[in-house]
């Protein structure tokens, strides 16, 4: 066959990530999700496991709201009246009221006159970052964001790429001297949240740089931040790191498919931006946009977000988010200091790291084990997430297994 010599190739890179530890191997598929009860968060069934129930501590879902009755509803209702699928990109007849609604509240939600909402947070962000980086503009990008900058600056092709060390202010300051003079227009980029760490942008330090870089570029220094961590998840209201850090950046993307528990992303900003974006992004462009039914669940989410039911569960998400990191600290586990509810145990050895993964497995923990080169070599770590549907006595659960795996093996 034409792929023979192709495939031998490709196995032994397979086998290669397998050696060093680094494949991600097979998916573990959820087959059933039991709703809570007495006391305890939902529970998960898994292809294979049978009858045995996991509590998902690697989500992103952090509001807990994926299978709120009402979210469900708005979703269901929207997929009678508008069908499943869009059936064109926007610009020929994919736009549905369900869409312009939810890109007018968003705005709202963020205070910016202008929002565009594409497939997901991963094209949002190659989708913001590209068509915004002309041959006359410099990028500085925060070391360690997300895969999605990384290869949104690798595809746009600036003039000039530096990257500023992580959340080193006066590296950042260093790098836009350097720029200044040697481009027209500057993009200082950075995550709201860090995914692999659960640590937050200085927003409020990193906007104010580039306003004094302002007037040394002819076209100004944007800032922009990918907050999709953040969003929904982190602040008194949850409007993210911006609202934490008392900041506001010029360009603000965010996501429907993490702390909303639904699908696709976003971009606010000034309506001219939006405009521009709308004509010149290929990702919004060529690319179906998410459903209607996915709009009116969101739509329905940013209803609870602004209830008091949407604070209450901010207020038990940040509890038990301190629950459980107070409790890794007491079983002289090693963690990051901040609030959000990434809570990263650094295990710093990529055997130990997929050992513990393994053992939480078998216990009934879903977790998920970070190595080289998702994280730098040395920061190797099992990443829990904390959602506002874990209770309690979930959180207690999870730690009782972590005191037998020191106890057991040590760490």
């Amino acid at each position: 066959m034409a792929t023979d010599k192709l495939n031998t190739v490709l196995k032994k890179e397979i086998e290669s990530l397998v050696e060093k530890g680094t494949s991600k191997g097979n998916e573990k598929v959820i087959v059933s999700i039991l709703p809570p009860a007495g006391g305890r968060g939902p529970r998960y069934l898994l292809e294979g496991a049978g009858s045995k129930e996991f509590i998902k501590m690697n989500a992103n879902s952090y509001l807990g709201l994926s299978m709120h009755p009402d979210v469900i509803e708005a979703e269901e209702k929207a997929a009678r009246q508008y069908g499943v699928g869009p059936g064109a990109v926007r610009f020929i007849s994919g736009t549905h009221k369900p869409h312009v609604e939810l890109e007018k509240r968003l705005a709202d939600f963020h205070g910016r006159e202008a929002c565009m909402i594409l497939s997901s947070a991963y094209v949002t962000s190659m989708g913001v970052i590209v068509p915004l980086t002309t041959p006359e503009t410099a990028v500085i990008s925060d070391e360690l964001n997300h895969n999605c900058i990384i290869n949104a600056l690798r595809l746009s092709r600036p003039a000039l790429k530096l990257i500023f060390k992580h959340n080193d202010m006066n590296d950042l300051e260093a790098k836009l001297s350097e720029a200044a003079g040697k481009a027209k227009r500057a993009l200082v980029i950075t995550d709201g949240i860090f995914s692999m760490r659960g640590d937050h942008s200085p927003l409020k330090e990193l906007t104010s740089l580039c306003q004094a870089f302002d007037s040394r570029f002819e076209e100004g220094v944007i800032s922009i931040a990918d907050d999709s961590h953040g969003v929904g998840g982190f602040g008194e209201t949850g409007r993210g790191t911006e609202e934490y850090t008392g900041a506001h950046v010029d360009i603000l993307i965010g996501t429907l498919g993490k702390a909303f528990g639904v699908n696709g992303g976003y971009v606010v900003a000034g309506k001219t931006i939006i405009d521009y974006f709308r004509e010149t992004t290929p990702m919004y462009i060529y690319s179906n946009p998410i459903t209607c039914s996915e709009a009116a669940a969101a739509f329905k989410v940013l209803d609870i977000l602004e209830s008091p039911e949407g604070k209450e569960r901010l207020a038990h998400l940040r509890a038990m988010t301190g629950k459980f990191k107070d409790g890794l600290l007491s079983l002289g586990y090693e963690t990051l200091p901040g609030e959000h509810p990434v809570v990263p145990l650094l295990v710093r050895d990529t055997k130990k790291t997929a050992e513990l993964v393994n053992y939480l497995t078998g216990k009934g923990v879903l977790a998920t084990g970070l190595n080289f080169p998702v994280v730098p070599k040395g920061d190797e770590e099992i990443r829990f997430q904390v959602n506002g549907d874990h209770t309690a006595e979930d959180i207690d659960a999870v730690l009782d297994i972590l005191k037998q795996y020191k106890e057991e093996r040590g760490l």
